[in-house]
């Protein structure tokens, strides 16, 4: 058994290094682009450890114990010639799955599998030379792997101390091959993304890692039809682009539409998206709250202030998709952890390409947490900037670096700028548990470490770069918006807690007059009214609406474990699995009167609740030029 392991192993390797330097030798012009090769093989190596833990661990668990088992032996055999022809299965048809989809298999390759008949029809009809090529291969491929695993001699055991000895290594091998690092966080396609081109992105990864991942990351992306209900696609589209205020577009991608500039600058602005973690107008003085935040309520004296603006979701991610993509909530997870959103997806960075931006993700901690890592990168952001590109920075908790090690680096990297247009996402970690942050920067008030004392901190960590920032030569030509990604701790009895939904959302900068906007408005009504602050007149998919038109917002919505709720003007309809929608007045902070059904309402809140899954299964969220064909 020990030597079928070993062959298996080291001929595992040589063949998944082999397809790679393959695979990299013929895109060689990308990735000459994007830095060389040295990632990909790098990282890859991790990835091929932690498939042959993955695969081999059970077997070389067991050899201390069963070597000289002629059965164990046979079955060993057959496990692992199993396992081999599925990885060059897998190896073999990625170039041409590479040519079809510019990624390696991944989940569509897993559909692909529900129409064999159709699928083999096509390959016989249009690729008979490739199909006779891979059959070969795998032909060649089972005679080598007989070969190689089939046969061995027994092994005499040596005594029980020792056997147990080397299955504690063997055991701690595949542990640290499986996590393939010694980091708080095991390695994932996030951490081994490292440029912005998303084919590349998956060359570190083998192809059955890829497959099998997707049909992991399968778990997330429930249906809302399932659990609320279900709507005619005709009238989900007709509901959906009468409440965003949009014509219809093409049929594989419904919402996309032109939307015209409200501002007309003599170049493209800058545009700065800071997303405060756990943010909760609860704490912010200018919103009816806790009065933590001087230098945010100063800074909404001067600028475009969104009293009424509502968090999509109660996660980081969820708040991310809405503020860079303009996506809406839904019973799924957030785009930024599913499977076909890691590329093609539309995001701003997508949109601002078009028109010559730069566009740069900046992060005091780790970005492949949450996949914000493959994400980016893999939709249109040109630059990652986390915890390890911070040089020296002032202090290091539990979750990065900072506040005011990001705000550092941020403005550092807007004052490089001159001449192209850039967009910076910026996405702050301090005011998170366990409330973590530089000492002797705020004069704190009771425990050091609680949320009151980190949002003060935060507060603070936001006027020192604004006060830099108006100093600044690109302040003149730069549109920043602050925004939370969703408030801290939400709970409470209601059904949908609306006032721990409750953020701030402040746009200030270039072009931008002071106003107190009272409008009820969604996190996914800023990136459409930036792109128009902006100076940006294109089409998109996103159904947010443009705040600079006065008629529009005064609605918002938000997923809540498995609730769903609507809100317009003060009614409040809520989704709930199985069961008929509830309807309430609601009053600031926490008045909640039930109303009796309102099926227009209903409707309107189903196709919401409905149309991003729709949108994510249809791939219908992008850009024409991004769209896969069939």
């Amino acid at each position: 058994m020990f030597t079928q392991i070993g062959t298996f192993i080291l001929a595992l390797l040589v063949l998944l290094t082999a397809s790679r330097l393959l695979l990299t030798a013929w895109l060689w012009p990308r990735v000459k682009a994007a830095g060389g090769p040295w990632p990909i093989f790098r990282w890859g190596l991790r990835i091929d450890l932690n498939q042959v833990a993955m695969w081999a661990g059970i077997p070389a668990l067991l050899a201390p114990w069963l070597a000289d088992q002629p059965l164990a032996i046979w079955l060993t055999g057959l496990w692992l010639q199993g396992v081999w022809l599925l990885f060059v299965l897998l190896e073999i048809s990625t170039p041409q799955f590479i040519q079809e989809y510019d990624s390696r298999p991944n989940r569509l390759y897993l559909d692909y599998l529900k129409y064999p008949k159709e699928v083999f029809g096509m390959l016989w009809k249009g690729y008979k030379l490739v199909l006779a090529a891979a059959l070969v291969t795998l032909l060649l491929a089972a005679w080598l792997g007989h070969a190689l695993f089939a046969q061995a001699q027994p092994h005499p055991l040596p005594a029980w101390p020792w056997r147990l000895g080397m299955t504690l290594l063997i055991a701690a091998a595949i542990v640290l091959a499986i996590r393939g690092t010694l980091g708080h966080r095991p390695i994932n396609p996030a951490s081994v993304a490292w440029c912005g081109d998303s084919l590349l992105n998956t060359l570190p990864l083998n192809s059955l890692y890829n497959v099998l991942f997707a049909l992991y990351a399968i778990k997330n992306e429930r249906s809302a039809a399932d659990v609320y209900g279900d709507l005619p696609d005709q009238e989900l589209q007709a509901i959906i682009r009468e409440q965003a205020g949009i014509a219809p577009g093409p049929p594989d991608i419904p919402t996309l539409h032109h939307q015209p500039a409200s501002q007309r600058p003599p170049r493209p602005r800058n545009l700065v998206l800071i997303v405060q973690e756990s943010l909760g107008a609860q704490y912010v003085g200018n919103l009816g709250g806790a009065g933590l935040t001087p230098c945010l309520d100063a800074l909404a004296a001067t600028g475009w202030n969104f009293t009424r603006a509502y968090a999509t979701g109660t996660r980081s991610v969820r708040g991310l998709e809405a503020v860079t993509a303009g996506f809406p909530p839904t019973l799924s997870d957030a785009a930024l952890r599913l499977t076909d959103a890691q590329s093609r997806f539309f995001t701003l960075a997508q949109l601002l390409r078009r028109h010559g931006y730069r566009s740069r993700f900046i992060y005091g901690g780790e970005a492949h947490f949450d996949n914000m890592k493959s994400f980016f990168l893999g939709n249109g952001f040109d630059e990652l900037h986390d915890l390890p590109t911070f040089e020296s920075p002032a202090f290091v908790g539990t979750w990065g670096a900072s506040d005011e090690d990001m705000f550092d680096k941020l403005h550092t990297l807007l004052s490089q700028d001159a001449d192209q247009p850039t967009l910076h996402l910026a996405f702050s970690v301090t005011n998170h548990t366990p409330w973590e942050y530089p000492a002797g920067r705020i004069a704190v008030e009771g425990n050091p470490a609680t949320v009151q004392n980190t949002v003060r901190y935060a507060d603070w960590a936001i006027g020192q770069f604004f006060e830099k920032a108006r100093g600044s030569a690109y302040w003149e030509n730069t549109v920043f918006l602050i925004v939370a990604d969703h408030d801290a701790r939400v709970g409470g009895a209601q059904r949908i807690p609306l006032r721990h939904f409750h953020i701030p959302a402040l746009i200030v900068g270039a072009g931008v007059e002071p106003r107190r906007d009272e409008r009820i408005i969604s996190q996914i009504d800023l990136p459409p009214t930036l792109l128009s602050l902006i100076g940006i007149s294109d089409a998109h998919p996103m159904i947010g609406h443009d705040l600079n038109d006065p008629g529009t917002g005064g609605r918002a919505m938000m997923q809540y474990e498995d609730h769903y709720g609507y809100l317009r003007g003060d009614m409040l309809a809520v989704l709930e699995p199985d069961q008929a929608p509830h309807f309430f007045r609601y009053a600031a902070p926490d008045g909640y009167t039930a109303l009796p059904p309102d099926p227009d309402l209903a409707r309107i809140a189903l196709a919401h609740a409905l149309w991003p899954t729709w949108a994510y299964r249809h791939r219908a969220h992008t850009l024409p030029e991004l769209r896969l064909p069939g």
